[in-house]
């Protein structure tokens, strides 16, 4: 199924200009909060009107110039952050809710949503004696029980401890596995985005800036916004001398490359895990250890390194991050001389 998006709208000092289109199943929208993820998901659902622009789900047009289909009717389910239960009906009730058809019909399709979300022994309670887990499931279950095209997921785990949230997310996309329709969440943490997307649409103030397939953009987002959402922590404002040469102002180091650097850039990016140490002689594509600080997490050390010369955006450190497994040769062998930067791994951005 296509879904095509062009929304235009202003907000106080706000203006979503959003656009983006895709075959995928599985979409992410990765944003800070803010940005206008959730507003977007409005806009698609029909719960919020666009100014201007057009949406269409599956060739069907829900909102264009001089067409604006009623919620009710764009066939399309939206799971919101606190699922939005009715909290004084039952479980089966809240899953009936909106459906058409005859008593029979409606407790035939009741039945088969309990049964497929594992909510047996369960009907009667109300949402307050349900966990996080049986509360999504339920919310799920009443939008699958009219088997709506497109399925919007406003970041359902944004309340949620990191244990729950893991296993709710396992759980989801678990659930979803059948449905064919498409399915759009919206996040601000990569990690959710990375494991449930197919395709990922990067947002910032209220813009598409980057999208493609999920791996792909995480392996090379283009922009510095999209590097820094995906999870980059070290960036440098760059200056090109040739096709194979360039300067990292920011960390007061040159770069000698076999691959070209492409004239339009402005920044390079390297993420933190990246880094081989080097122990003796210095060789091409490193920087001077010199330790700003560092901080040991239960899974991971990290140690911030001082520029060998300061930039003109002032950026006081550079971020290494070393995994648990690796720390035994810090052990033996104490802090490297140097740090260097994997050409392969450096990030050629706007």
């Amino acid at each position: 199924m296509a879904i095509e998006v062009q929304i235009r709208k202003k907000l106080g000092n706000f203006e979503l200009d959003m656009e983006f289109d895709s075959n995928s199943r599985r979409i992410g929208i990765l944003g800070a909060s803010g940005c206008g993820k959730s507003m977007t998901l409005k806009c698609i659902a029909g719960i919020e009107t666009p100014d201007q622009g057009k949406i269409v789900a599956d060739g069907r047009i829900l909102y264009d110039q001089g067409i604006n289909i009623r919620p009710q009717k764009r066939n399309v389910g939206y799971l919101f952050q606190n699922y939005a239960l009715f909290p004084t009906m039952t479980v089966r009730a809240n899953i009936a809710a909106g459906l058409q058809g005859t008593r029979e019909e409606k407790r035939q399709i009741v039945d088969k949503m309990i049964a497929k979300f594992q909510l047996d022994g369960l009907e009667n309670r109300l949402p307050g004696k349900l966990s996080g887990g049986q509360q999504q499931r339920v919310a799920l279950a009443r939008i699958m029980a009219y088997e709506p095209d497109v399925i919007l997921l406003d970041e359902p785990f944004s309340a949620l401890d990191g244990f729950l949230k893991d296993r709710l997310q396992q759980e989801l996309t678990q659930m979803l596995e059948d449905y064919k329709g498409t399915v759009i969440l919206v996040s601000h943490s990569r990690d959710e985005i990375y494991r449930f997307s197919e395709e990922l649409v990067i947002m910032n103030e209220g813009k598409a800036v980057c999208q493609g397939k999920t791996k792909n953009v995480f392996e090379n987002p283009k922009r510095v916004e999209a590097a820094r959402l995906t999870g980059c922590k070290n960036f440098s404002k760059i200056q090109r001398m040739d096709a194979h040469t360039m300067r990292a102002l920011d960390w007061g180091i040159e770069f000698h490359l076999k691959r070209e650097i492409p004239e339009d850039i402005t920044h390079v990016g390297f993420r933190a895990h990246e880094f081989i140490p080097v122990w003796g002689e210095r060789r091409a594509n490193c920087i001077r250890l010199e330790l700003a600080g560092s901080a040991e997490l239960p899974f991971e050390k990290n140690f911030y390194i001082k520029p060998e010369q300061q930039g003109e955006m002032g950026q006081e450190s550079i971020c290494w991050y070393i995994q648990k497994d690796k720390w035994a040769i810090l052990n033996e062998q104490g802090l490297p001389d140097y740090l260097e930067f994997p050409e392969e791994q450096l990030l050629f951005l706007k």
